[in-house]
């Protein structure tokens, strides 16, 4: 069994990367194992296709030094929080047993991501319950497992966050992860393709412009913020900045 100290669970592949590369790539380099599994494949994505988003989702998981990265085919845009998609979520935490959990954020423009973050949610406090059963891939009865912190990370909308982690010395990688999906964001090699919210130059100026209002308040170059519905606590005042 891999077990992972981090699991991103995240609706579409590229999520992850824009809201928390940054805190993958610096507690993987603090000797921590980390992995992505994506909800969907963002099939209904208007450029590129799933086949192309598959082979970019695999050539950033190798840049940002990842354990294991899947991708559950759940369908894109029209899924529900049902039963049947909370159990192969269930299956995912128990197979990996993440000690820290993270995902979409509460709501945002894009509405699979604030249901994609309830679904997670919901799934996060099953996968504990002993007499829900999901099966392994040798049919064998998953032991149960609930992760000890469920984050989210902050996408498009102006969410103030409960936490903030410093990854100025991962910015540039983390942008390098991002560029792996070239048929999604701002590429030349791409102009004849119809022209998107996040294709444009300006979309990454955003995201970090975002980073750098989230380090400002850490008094660091970048951060990336997080929300809990859990109250945080630290052991000693002297760990806050």
């Amino acid at each position: 069994m891999l077990k992972l100290d981090i699991l991103v669970l995240s609706v579409h592949p590229d999520d992850a990367e824009l809201g928390c590369a940054g805190t993958i790539l610096k507690h993987i380099a603090l000797g921590k194992k980390a992995g992505i599994v994506d909800l969907t494949r963002g099939e209904l994505g208007t450029r590129g296709s799933a086949e192309i988003r598959d082979k970019e989702a695999a050539e950033s998981g190798r840049i940002l030094g990842l354990a294991v990265r899947e991708n559950l085919g759940i369908p894109d845009g029209f899924f529900e929080n049902t039963r049947e998609y909370q159990l192969k979520i269930i299956a995912a935490i128990r197979k990996y047993q993440p000690e820290i959990l993270i995902t979409n954020a509460y709501h945002d423009r894009h509405p699979d991501h604030g249901r994609a973050n309830k679904l997670v949610e919901d799934a996060a406090f099953l996968a504990g319950l002993r007499k829900v059963e999901t099966l392994d891939t040798d049919g064998n009865i998953q032991a149960a497992w609930r992760p000890k912190q469920v984050l989210h990370f902050i996408q498009d909308n102006y969410i103030q966050p409960d936490i903030l982690i410093d990854v100025t010395d991962f910015w540039d990688k983390k942008l390098e992860s991002i560029r792996a999906f070239g048929s999604q964001f701002y590429n030349p090699e791409w102009a004849d393709e119809p022209q998107t919210y996040i294709s444009s130059p300006e979309f990454i100026k955003v995201v970090e412009a975002r980073a750098r209002e989230f380090g400002k308040s850490i008094q660091v170059k970048y951060a990336e913020g997080f929300t809990s519905r859990k109250i945080l606590g630290v052991d000693s005042l002297f760990d806050l900045r």
